[in-house]
């Protein structure tokens, strides 16, 4: 089997859509953050529904982790998402 064979069989995708999808962001522990998060979600996952966030506050107060699992369509909507949550100015960090 040659080089070029076993290159393409490693490439594979590592999601296959559509698939549920744990997101999990953490910034300022602010109802402006999670309403901000919540108009971003639906902005990407229009069929999100109601949303029903795991919130779970930092030692001090000061974060928040937001956790939701959606259904995921594709590879460029969670790249979408991904930016624009990262571009927030009150996310710390994004899983």
């Amino acid at each position: 089997m040659s080089d070029q064979g076993n290159i393409e069989e490693e490439i594979q995708p590592l999601l296959t859509f559509p698939c549920d999808f744990p997101f999990k962001v953490m910034g300022m522990n602010t109802a402006a953050f999670e309403n901000d998060f919540i108009v971003m979600l639906r902005k990407h996952v229009p069929d999100l529904g109601d949303v029903v966030l795991d919130k779970r506050p930092s030692r001090n107060g000061t974060y928040v982790a937001l956790n939701i699992t959606f259904t995921a369509t594709s590879q460029e909507q969670l790249d979408n998402l991904y930016r624009e949550v990262t571009a927030h100015p009150e996310t710390r960090m994004v899983l």
